[in-house]
């Protein structure tokens, strides 16, 4: 049976299906050595922060063009699996956790992540670029060596365009940022705020899909990692740092989430002025609700987009409230 590896249209959806059969060879957790660890011989012996390039890419640019929309009649296009993606290693340490990391270290991560986003954004065939984290078993990570990922997509991803569009039509009725009034009633409410700075606020969306889901919305206009400053990356390097260790103390056992950058597309003329309605911002998808108990998308969730949040988003804030080691009093 051969191997496919490609874009598949989906026509219901208007998006692209990455088909990446290759990935059925990666490895389940390590059970001798991590390839990620020094002495392995597949990444420098000495190293803090290290982009590692992905062995079962479900993305690749070789010599491939540029990804084009199918018409409305093209039920069955297909393309190249046009992109990239790339594992960036946080710590030589097989055990380290995101906040057993200096200031500076973390620091370096959220610069590596600006770094790559520069050096991706110079190739007009990358339209989006997505660093995300999966941490711990119940989200599928099958390498326990502290990593995340960073892929660039030849297309701009589903929910980007629809969160992208919700901001334009919002700014175009209102003449005000969506992103910015959602932050400033979160911040006026007080209850579903975990924490801020000048730079950034971490809150809880009343909406959120998931019981601990954290936002970390930008108060400035920054709309991609590009724009982030020297001030705005240590902000954002402590907030994480801090995020993650609070997770951790919420029921004293390592936390699973997954972590998504979202931020405004490359090389796009369809958003050519994001900076007006747009905000850089992550969010956290957490599945835990309990200590013991996790919150799955069934049918509803997964089937319809009907999210069901089973947990009250305020008291979810308090809970990491009573825990959180605020390092920006």
């Amino acid at each position: 049976m051969s191997l496919s590896h490609e874009l598949r249209w989906n026509p219901l959806l208007a998006t692209w299906t990455i088909v990446a059969s290759n990935r059925q060879k990666r490895p389940n957790l390590e059970t001798t050595a991590c390839p990620f660890c020094p002495g392995s011989e597949k990444v420098p012996d000495n190293y803090r922060v290290h982009v590692y390039p992905n062995d079962f890419p479900a993305l690749k640019l070789d010599d491939f063009e540029e990804v084009k929309t199918p018409h409305i009649t093209e039920r069955s296009a297909k393309q190249p699996p046009v992109g990239h993606c790339e594992v960036i290693l946080y710590s030589p340490d097989h055990h380290a956790r995101l906040y057993d990391l200096d200031d500076d270290h973390v620091l370096e991560l959220v610069e590596t992540w600006k770094a790559r986003h520069i050096a991706l954004a110079a190739d007009p065939r990358i339209k989006y670029i997505f660093p995300f984290e999966n941490r711990g078993e119940e989200v599928g990570v099958t390498m326990l060596h502290p990593h995340g990922q960073l892929y660039g997509y030849g297309f701009v991803p589903l929910k980007i365009q629809r969160e992208l569009e919700q901001c334009r039509r919002y700014h175009k009725e209102t003449g005000q940022n969506l992103m910015d009034d959602i932050r400033a009633d979160e911040q006026a409410h007080q209850d579903r705020l975990v924490a801020e700075d000048e730079h950034f606020a971490a809150f809880i969306p009343e909406y959120c899909e998931y019981p601990y889901g954290i936002h970390i919305v930008a108060k400035h206009e920054i709309t991609s990692l590009s724009q982030l400053d020297e001030a705005s990356s240590k902000s954002l390097a402590l907030h994480l740092k801090t995020l993650v260790r609070a997770f951790d103390d919420l029921f004293d056992r390592p936390f699973p989430y997954m972590m998504c950058v979202h931020q405004a597309p490359v090389n796009s003329r369809h958003y050519p002025k994001a900076h007006e309605y747009y905000r850089f911002h992550i969010e956290f998808y957490p599945p835990l609700r309990s200590s013991t108990a996790i919150k799955w998308n069934a049918s509803s969730e997964t089937g319809a987009w009907a999210a069901a949040n089973t947990v009250d988003v305020d008291q979810a804030a308090q809970q990491l409230r009573d825990v959180y080691q605020s390092p920006f009093s």
